[in-house]
């Protein structure tokens, strides 16, 4: 199974659609995010619970990250968080998120939660999604909520609605940028793109979204179609070429300093440290879905 750091793709799957679960064993998205929220009828959120850990099950034994994505009203939030806990669900989304207050308190049920399913407490991450003008204002604290935050995101659909605004690269540029630095300040996984995941009929739209996500920061992205998976994990994967090319700069830069010099010029560019470590990023990303040897 994929090391967390390195999950790109993350799609949604039904709870309650079994035709959903067995297609979503044959894509190649990295986790597989089993949704009691938006997808999911209100007649049919108990069925939904119901069936969380068998699924969750099946998707860890496949080999895939299981993620839940529950309600955001608080009593059926607590059902949800009860009926998720378990060994093979690795991380909870949480909707809606207003403050670091809501995290902290989803903190406290998970705590018991794992008390009583003998797990470690912390077993389970959190990922944020930020959809209204309050969360957008508490960012940063939300960021570093807990040390169970695994993530955050800008959820498009509901941040426009709440914000009386179009979903456009105007619109959600700056909260997307926003999130991206209060999660690298937090150290957590920046996740999503400017623009709206239900945007999928045109590929090579979506893809030029994911590769200008990369080029800001981020390292993840939510689908709610199998093809978007496929071209999430293309995109956050380095291009063999710039690996390549990266190895190169690193081992020029470290014949210098071997010969005493704290920066060096590769291909007419002048290299110090911080380009070093940028480089060594795109190399250590790299390897962990192509391990050396």
């Amino acid at each position: 199974m994929l090391e967390m750091k390195y999950w790109r793709s993350i799609l949604f799957v039904p709870a309650t659609s079994d035709r959903f679960v067995e297609s979503a064993l044959r894509r190649s998205a990295d986790v597989l995010q089993i949704d009691l929220e938006d997808s999911v009828a209100p007649d049919e959120k108990d069925f939904a619970r119901s069936r969380v850990r068998t699924i969750a099950g099946r998707f860890a034994q496949a080999g895939y990250g299981v993620a839940v994505r529950i309600n955001r009203p608080w009593r059926q939030a607590v059902r949800d968080i009860e009926a998720s806990v378990g060994k093979d669900v690795a991380v909870l989304t949480l909707p809606k998120v207003p403050d670091a207050s809501y995290v902290r308190f989803v903190g406290e049920v998970l705590d018991a939660c794992e008390a009583e399913q003998g797990l470690p407490i912390g077993h389970t991450r959190l990922i944020a999604m930020v959809e209204d003008p309050e969360g957008l204002a508490n960012m940063g604290e939300i960021a570093a909520a807990s040390p169970r935050m695994y993530g955050m995101i800008v959820g498009a659909e509901d941040l426009a609605v709440s914000m009386q605004m179009a979903v456009g690269d105007d619109t959600l540029y700056i909260p997307n940028v926003m999130a991206v630095a209060a999660c690298r300040r937090a150290g957590i996984t920046p996740i999503g793109f400017v623009g709206s995941v239900a945007d999928f009929d045109d590929p090579d739209d979506f893809r030029d979204k994911i590769r200008r996500a990369r080029a800001l920061g981020f390292n993840a992205a939510f689908c709610i179609h199998p093809r978007q998976a496929d071209i999430v994990n293309e995109a956050f994967l380095p291009a063999a070429a710039d690996v390549d090319e990266a190895r190169q700069l690193v081992a020029e830069f470290e014949s210098q300093m071997a010969q005493g010099r704290a920066a060096c010029t590769f291909k007419g560019r002048m290299v110090d440290l911080p380009v070093v470590l940028r480089a060594r990023q795109i190399i250590e990303r790299y390897q962990a879905y192509y391990p050396p040897g």
